[in-house]
């Protein structure tokens, strides 16, 4: 069996075991397009991949064709 190499404390152990959590994720608006986001994190928005305000993917020219 396994054994940990050092004692975890009472209070690491609590923040993880706890139903409390962070608050909910916050949300972005992006300039560009005007859609809501979570921060950090791409988004789509009419065939086209968002991140930090330029397009990262674009499927619109590929559903043209």
């Amino acid at each position: 069996m396994a054994h940990p190499k050092r004692k975890i404390s009472k209070t690491r152990r609590d923040k993880r075991r706890t139903h409390y959590k962070a608050s909910n994720s916050q949300i972005a608006t992006c300039k560009i397009t005007g859609e809501n986001h979570l921060y950090h994190r791409a988004h789509w928005y009419e065939g086209k991949l968002y991140y930090r305000g330029k397009v990262l993917v674009d499927n619109s020219e590929l559903a043209e064709e």
